[in-house]
């Protein structure tokens, strides 16, 4: 509504109420929302554009609700005054940055270390955008140690893995021109069989992927015994298969609570080894590793090199610019935590996994498949006799209360099997543990009411997997 009523001088346009957030606007006012799918005309005040992009913004969910994701969602307020520092410093700019590429180093050999690798201060890795791009580089080495072995033409390289393997390895086997042999799951063995593993390698195996944490019930692969039966295939056929191992979750736990599992570099069949360090690594989305036992396992012609102040940096990776402030966060956090501190916040972590699902348990209505005795993760499906609703309804209205619960369906031979899983990482404490039992039990009695499961949206439901 015009606030000025009387003549209007030819220079001079009304002043109006700006209908948004109450701003006078001296231009006209906004009268309508701003474009969605093209730019404005005209730019906004800050404040404006920050308050419109803050209100949509506010219907997401609450990350720290969210038991989906593995990724994390709290970190220490100093954390993110450093990463605020070094946002705008771009990582593939070693000359420029020489501190930062130091501490990707530091952080390097810190990973070579914990992972008992050969000699950890001539450790070969670098950081990723997170653990797809360091599978995807994993992957390119081990192809590319298999045709220079390998010079068959037209031979087709094949990659063995289980089928509950993470969907960036059936990207990096459709990107690469790489046969996936997956290994089915059979009865209440949700991961890879190490001998059925064996038997689906040939000539052509560029090597096999053991999941140290899988997503789909946070249970641990057998890496040792995957080891010894390949050991074996060896020995009857010659055949010499590397392992990678996807230590996504697990490389970052196994080390500090299952001290005597043997799964990483101890092992001479394990080639290479990657993490999320925005995982169970304890920093924000952004950050993942790759590292290789020795030089010999990283095919030299991969690796592009940089130099700065007079030292050699060798440069792995599919994205070129990215932002700095995720592997100063990861070195943070290492110098903060120490062996020590993540043993103890890891601890803490499983510790509730296993009080939340005996909880679940509990309450009468589910079984568990898992109880967070290796990943601080569970997983759990109804009940034998509860046919008044499925896991899919039970997602659905835990999600009106805040808490994103995914439910989902195990891939061949147990799509018979529809589960719920809960990731429990640091910051979900006891007293939201507390909570979301109480919501799961609030809704319990609605759900028994149920004539009959509703239908749910059970593809959408598998986004994280095949």
């Amino acid at each position: 509504m015009p606030l000025h009523k009387g003549p209007e001088k030819p220079d001079e346009r009304p002043m109006s109420v700006n209908p948004f957030f109450g701003e006078a606007n001296p231009v006209g006012g906004m009268t309508q929302a701003p474009p969605k799918h093209h730019l404005p005309d005209s730019p906004l005040p800050p404040m404006t554009a920050y308050q419109l992009v803050h209100d949509e913004l506010m219907l997401d969910g609450n990350s720290r609700l969210n038991l989906a994701t593995f990724v994390t969602t709290w970190m220490e307020p100093q954390a993110g005054v450093l990463m605020a520092e070094c946002r705008d410093k771009n990582m593939i700019d070693k000359d420029e940055y020489p501190r930062t590429a130091e501490l990707e180093r530091r952080c390097v050999a810190m990973l070579a270390d914990l992972w008992n690798a050969p000699d950890p201060a001539t450790a070969v890795g670098c950081s990723t955008t997170g653990s797809s791009e360091a599978c995807m580089l994993a992957g390119m080495a081990l192809k590319r140690r298999w045709s220079k072995r390998n010079p068959k033409p037209g031979a087709r390289p094949n990659l063995v893995m289980g089928i509950n393997v993470q969907v960036c390895w059936d990207k990096f086997c459709n990107f690469w021109e790489v046969e996936p042999r997956l290994v089915p799951m059979e009865g209440d063995r949700f991961h890879l069989d190490p001998q059925a593993a064996a038997e689906l390698c040939d000539e052509n195996t560029i090597g096999v992927v053991g999941i140290l944490g899988s997503t789909f019930d946070g249970s641990y692969e057998p890496i040792a015994d995957l080891c010894a039966a390949l050991d074996a295939l060896q020995e009857r056929t010659g055949l010499d298969i590397p392992v990678h191992v996807d230590g996504a979750s697990g490389g970052m736990i196994a080390p500090f609570l299952d001290q005597d599992l043997v799964w990483d570099f101890r092992l001479p069949r394990v080639a290479s080894i990657n993490t999320s360090g925005h995982k169970y690594g304890l920093v924000y989305p952004g950050v993942g590793w790759a590292l290789w036992r020795d030089k010999e396992a990283l095919p030299e012609e991969l690796v592009f090199r940089v130099n700065y102040l007079g030292g050699d940096m060798p440069t792995f990776a599919l994205n070129f610019s990215r932002p700095g402030a995720q592997v100063v966060a990861q070195y943070y956090t290492f110098l903060r935590l120490g062996r020590e501190g993540y043993r103890a916040v890891q601890q803490t972590t499983r510790d509730v996994a296993r009080q939340l699902a005996e909880r679940v348990e509990a309450l009468g209505d589910f079984r568990l498949l898992t109880r967070g005795e290796e990943l601080p993760v569970f997983a759990f499906t109804t009940a034998p006799g509860v046919e008044s609703y499925d896991v899919f309804d039970v997602s659905r209205r835990m999600r009106e209360r805040g808490w994103l619960v995914p439910a989902y369906t195990f891939p061949p031979n147990r799509e018979d099997l529809s589960v719920l899983r809960v990731v429990c990482r640091n910051g979900f404490s006891t007293d939201l543990a507390d909570l979301f039992v109480e919501d799961l039990g609030r809704l319990l009695p609605e759900l028994r009411r149920q004539p009959h499961p509703l239908t749910g949206d059970k593809e959408a439901a598998t986004g994280f997997h095949h």
